[in-house]
């Protein structure tokens, strides 16, 4: 095992199909002769954050200046531990108030909107901890996702016929998205009784059923095993290849060099770089956040060698 994969700045996984694409897509391909650097404008930015800020007393938690997420991408976002990634996430997608900043979604500000109107507006984001409701089906859960259900409203909910139409191409989707992601096995079956890796699934699809522009993937394989982890990347990149755009929140390099076209990396609330995997993996201020500023990585072997000689 090399030095650097030991302390998390890793290639990517060899040999795995579902980590590399044959060629890159239209976003990932206009991101080739962007610079590698904080803040950085991107040719195609689907969300755009400006001077966002959240405190927790006396602690900043977020301090971001400036960050465009290009279309179409996958994009992530990484950091040490209370880096504020996830705070991050909680703000730009209305559950949590800032306490200065402005972003924007293809062009409009939703800086100011609650959660469910950034879900309305295209952008969707998931948890850490999976919040499936598990005293409803499978099927029941994504078709509580979907929006602007017509029997939601109390007079129309009294009358059968205005949302009947409706439900039935609700669950049609419903059921396609189970189909997609392997669990319609699992259809009729409290959500309670699901795996932690079906119940990612599940989110993920339930996600889609909003027919989101955007999806922010907060951890997806916390405490997922291999083969679920594998399944769901594939999912993530299948998505990203029909033009979705995806933001991952992940700790995991080995994912995280293996199926970014964009890497994100904050420390202490900050962005202190960006750029391509390559780029962020001989990064030295993403070195010195997860190391500390007076540790470096060891020399390759090889390396060590050829200057000893």
């Amino acid at each position: 095992m090399s030095d650097d994969r030991e302390h998390g700045i890793a290639d990517g996984p060899k040999g795995d199909p579902t980590m590399s694409s044959d060629a890159p897509t239209v976003g990932a391909a206009q991101l080739m002769g962007v610079r590698p650097e904080p803040g950085v404008a991107k040719p195609d930015a689907i969300f755009v954050a400006d001077d966002v800020v959240r405190s927790f007393g006396g602690l900043k938690a977020v301090d971001v200046d400036h960050l465009e997420i290009q279309r179409g991408t996958i994009t992530s976002l990484i950091g040490p531990n209370g880096a504020g990634k996830s705070t991050f996430f909680n703000v730009v997608s209305g559950f949590d108030t800032p306490d200065d900043g402005t972003w924007s979604f293809q062009g409009s500000d939703v800086s100011k909107l609650s959660a469910h109107r950034v879900a309305r507006r295209g952008m969707v984001r998931t948890f850490q901890l999976t919040k499936a409701l598990t005293r409803l089906t499978a099927r029941e859960n994504l078709m509580l996702g979907a929006t602007q259900q017509v029997g939601e409203r109390f007079i129309p909910a009294l009358l059968r016929f205005p949302w009947r139409s409706q439900e039935a191409v609700i669950g049609a989707r419903a059921d396609e998205l189970l189909e997609r992601f392997n669990l319609a096995h699992m259809r009729d079956e409290f959500a309670g009784t699901m795996s932690g890796g079906q119940r990612k699934l599940l989110e993920m699809a339930r996600a889609l059923m909003v027919e989101p522009t955007m999806i922010m993937l907060d951890e997806p394989m916390a405490g997922v095993n291999p083969a679920l982890t594998q399944s769901l990347l594939g999912h993530i990149q299948a998505l990203r290849d029909e033009g979705m755009t995806i933001v991952l929140v992940e700790h995991d390099m080995d994912v995280v060099m293996g199926i970014s076209d964009w890497v994100t990396t904050f420390a202490q609330g900050r962005l202190i770089a960006e750029g391509r995997p390559d780029d962020i993996r001989r990064d030295k201020a993403v070195i010195d956040a997860y190391l500390g500023a007076h540790r470096s990585l060891p020399r390759d072997q090889d390396e060590e060698e050829s200057n000893d000689g």
